[in-house]
């Protein structure tokens, strides 16, 4: 059924704590106030800049203005709510299973922390497991919606400020920010090599997370080969790319889904939609060859996107809201949520929330 009609009139919080989740809520911000909704942010910690929001957007300062205002709808892209944020809290994800693990040894993008009443999951491979645990834990439901951060991946933009007259191809290079997982320890030597060589325009961005050493280090070889771009929207860095070397993080996964190669530098899990390569010095002719778009590594892209994220129409955002009303609609009695005494102690003191 459609439910964006319900939209009307009902508040929706938009609670982040890192930098790219504006990016990731804002094409579902932009179908809310479609449909008539209202839309707050809450910027949680000191790790989400207050500047990135636009002279449009409305911010709540603290949690009792939070609670003062009541929304109907709390979406957050993090792992982490306070039970004490009103409404049906919502999770959308800030990136994709790229199979990394948590510190508690558990599989990170299924870790189940008591915080949601709905996941919107992104496709198959990860719809299918978090139904499994919505039925083992009893106190949250799952609905298979699509990712709102990519819709503006899959629509053309006339104005990508990425986007060059050069006729070199374009080496998107992304790392994450821990030092196990980083490229950019790893393959300094190798990139300096390649800024000075000119064989092709280089485009690099780190995890907000990225050690400010390497951040540094990183920046001093901008030329006119290599330019290094802090951002709070990665999505224009993709369309403009025609290759990425990166590790283990999460963005090379919205790559794929532009059915354009990867080449990887130890990830933890090799499949075959990537060409992964554990010897540095081999980095450079494994990127020329990613560059011809083998038919078989192509092939294997295509099968593992309609896994991961089948949907290419860009209106993912249109259905997380619809059932994000449906759920609040619905009213469906679940299992109570885990108290979390301590997670939401340690969050009360974070934000400095006391009152009961």
């Amino acid at each position: 059924m459609n439910y964006l009609t319900a939209t009307k009139n009902k508040k929706y919080l938009m609670y982040i704590s890192q930098n790219y989740s504006y990016a990731i809520l804002r094409p579902l911000q932009a179908q809310i106030l479609a449909y008539g909704g209202e839309v707050r942010w809450f910027l949680a910690g000191s790790e989400v800049n207050p500047d990135f929001l636009t002279t449009n957007e409305q911010r709540l300062h603290t949690i009792k203005d939070v609670k003062s205002w009541s929304p109907n709808i709390t979406f957050i892209p993090g792992n982490i709510v306070p039970s004490f944020i009103p409404g049906k809290k919502i999770a959308v994800f800030h990136g994709f299973n790229s199979e990394k693990r948590s510190s508690e040894g558990n599989r990170g993008h299924f870790t189940i922390r008591g915080c949601y009443d709905l996941y919107c999951t992104q496709g198959p491979n990860t719809t299918t497991r978090f139904k499994e645990l919505a039925k083992q834990h009893g106190f949250f439901k799952v609905t298979e919606t699509g990712w709102p951060t990519l819709d503006p991946l899959f629509s053309n933009t006339s104005n990508n400020p990425y986007v060059s007259d050069d006729s070199r191809p374009t080496l998107l290079i992304c790392s994450t920010f821990s030092r196990k997982l980083s490229l950019a320890p790893k393959l300094y030597e190798q990139i300096k090599h390649f800024s000075k060589q000119g064989k092709w325009r280089i485009l690099m961005q780190f995890h907000p997370k990225m050690p400010t050493e390497w951040v540094n280090k990183y920046k001093a070889l901008s030329s006119e080969n290599l330019t290094f771009i802090e951002t709070d929207n990665v999505l224009p860095l993709l369309q403009a790319a025609d290759v990425m070397l990166c590790d283990t993080s999460s963005v090379l996964l919205m790559f794929l889904l532009l059915r354009k190669p990867v080449v990887t530098f130890c990830n933890q899990k090799p499949l075959p939609h990537l060409l992964d390569i554990i010897d540095a010095d081999e980095v450079e002719a494994a990127i020329e060859h990613a560059l011809t778009k083998p038919s078989d590594l192509m092939q294997n892209i295509e099968s593992y996107c309609q896994e991961l994220h089948p949907y290419t129409d860009g209106q993912s955002s249109q259905r997380v809201l619809n059932a994000a009303n449906e759920f609040l609609q619905s009213n469906e009695k679940l299992k109570p949520k885990p108290l979390n005494v301590i997670r939401n102690f340690k969050m009360r003191k974070k934000l400095n929330y006391w009152k009961w």
